[in-house]
């Protein structure tokens, strides 16, 4: 799965709890999750159950706690998925 279909899944999972919808129309990686679309705190952990829902992953607190931004949620969810593929 590549970067853009990444994005695009991690748009759905997080509009629900998006304060402005048209701040979703200019997501990148470089969007923050509580600068830029301003969720708030206990979301953010919403948002991670969604993303272990979806994409069939687990994900440790440390790793939780570096889910700030898309690229970083990116790169946690490849790398949770490169291990689900080892086991």
């Amino acid at each position: 799965m590549n970067n853009e279909e990444l994005i695009l899944k991690l748009k759905k999972i997080v509009k629900p709890y998006v304060q402005n919808d048209g701040s979703l129309d200019n997501i990148s990686e470089d969007t923050d999750f509580v600068k830029d679309l301003k969720i708030n705190s206990a979301n953010l952990i919403d948002i991670v159950l969604d993303v272990e829902s979806e994409f069939n992953i687990q994900i440790d607190d440390d790793s939780m706690i570096k889910m700030t931004t898309v690229k970083d949620s990116i790169g946690i969810i490849n790398n949770k998925l490169l291990e689900n593929d080892r086991k």
